[in-house]
Order: structure tokens, then C-alpha cells, then sequence
């Protein structure tokens, strides 16, 4: 398989999945300002949408958009335990946490990266983006992750949305549940695997 990046977007999720569940599989660097992969070809053959992260499988089909991409690299590897058994509700639970982190997270970022937002309209996102980090605070408790004890494909997304904090202006620290649970799940071997797999590629 090959997963295609970008380095500090939203391919590092899948690629912490893919590492959880030991699958083998090769990392493809995009350059998503010219949309050419690394080779030099034209990143728009691969996926039309023009975004990362892109699963490519071995028969030659791929899979975007990133939530269904972890969704089915957990299913390749039940034991890993990276999302529940069909039919049940803490599948549903996990699949209800990669919806509102795609939904109300991460799309809430997005125009943070717009250099032509004003100041005011990005404070407006920043709070906006505060009050979902309030929710999710409050929801994880003394859990340590999502789910509780299991770590899941959920809460590798949210890593990855936690992440650009540091890009957008936003103070983890205001959050001290979710700073010590993104510094417990970036302490995870696979999730150091990861971050380092794309630094060595950037």
C-alpha cells in the first residue's frame, strides 16, 4: 500500500493508524502548492480532489478522505483494536467521533491557514475551535483516551488536529486535560514513528 502526505497536513492520522495496526506500507510525499508527488507527477491523476491523505491499495484503487481511510486500515487488523466490531455501539461511538472531529475540528482549522482572513475573523475561529476543545474536554474526563482505555483511530485524528495548534495560535496548555492526553498519545512507538517518517521526508 501507499499512503500519500503532505508533511504537517492530514496524513499523519493514517499513517499513525497504519503503524498501529502493523500493516506494511509506503509513505508518498506530495507537494500539495504544486500538487506534483514526489516523482514529479501530476498529483490531480491521483486524487482529483487535489488533497491529502490518498490510500493507495495494491490492486491499484485508492481511498481518500481521512476518516474513511482509518476506518479501513482498523478493519484490516481487528486484533489491533483500533476501532470495535461492526454492529456495535462503540463502533458507532468511534465512527461519531471521527464525524464531529471531520466536522466541527478540523474544518474549523481550515481558515485559520487562509492568509487573507483578518485578525478579527481569525480570533472568531480560534474561539470557535475553543469551544470544541471545551466539549472535548469535558467528554474525556479522566479518561486516558476517547474511548477510555483503548486508544483508537478517533484518537489519532484529534492528535493530528492538535497539532496545529501550534501553527494557529491556540494554546493547548488552556486545556490541561487535552495537553497531557495529546503528550500521551504523541508517546506512543507508533505515533513517534510517524511524526519522524514524515520529518525524514520533508
Amino acid at each position: 500500500m501507499k499512503l500519500y502526505f503532505s508533511p504537517g497536513a492530514c496524513g499523519l492520522h493514517p499513517s499513525i493508524a497504519l503503524r498501529e495496526a502493523g500493516l506494511d506500507f509506503e509513505l508518498v510525499r506530495v507537494d500539495l502548492r504544486a500538487h506534483k508527488v514526489s516523482d514529479g507527477s501530476d498529483f490531480y491523476a491521483i486524487n482529483p480532489k487535489g488533497y491529502v491523505p490518498v490510500l493507495e491499495l495494491d490492486d491499484g484503487s485508492r481511498l481518500t478522505e481521512g476518516a474513511v481511510i482509518d476506518q479501513f486500515i482498523a478493519d484490516k487488523n481487528p486484533g489491533a483494536k483500533l476501532l470495535p466490531p461492526a454492529g456495535t455501539m462503540d463502533r458507532l461511538r468511534v465512527q461519531e467521533w471521527l464525524h464531529f472531529i471531520g466536522t466541527e475540528v478540523h474544518k474549523a482549522f481550515s481558515p485559520l491557514f487562509n492568509p487573507k482572513l483578518t485578525d478579527e475573523e481569525k480570533d472568531a475561529q480560534r474561539t470557535r475551535i475553543g469551544a470544541r476543545f471545551d466539549y472535548i474536554q469535558k467528554e474525556l474526563g479522566s479518561k486516558s483516551y476517547l474511548m477510555g482505555e483503548t486508544f483508537t483511530i478517533a484518537d489519532a485524528y484529534l492528535f493530528n488536529m492538535f497539532r496545529w495548534t501550534g501553527y494557529t495560535g491556540i494554546d493547548l496548555a488552556k486545556w490541561p486535560a487535552l495537553a497531557a492526553y495529546s503528550a500521551r498519545i504523541e508517546a506512543r512507538p507508533a505515533v513517534k514513528a510517524a511524526i519522524e517518517a514524515e520529518k525524514a521526508k520533508g
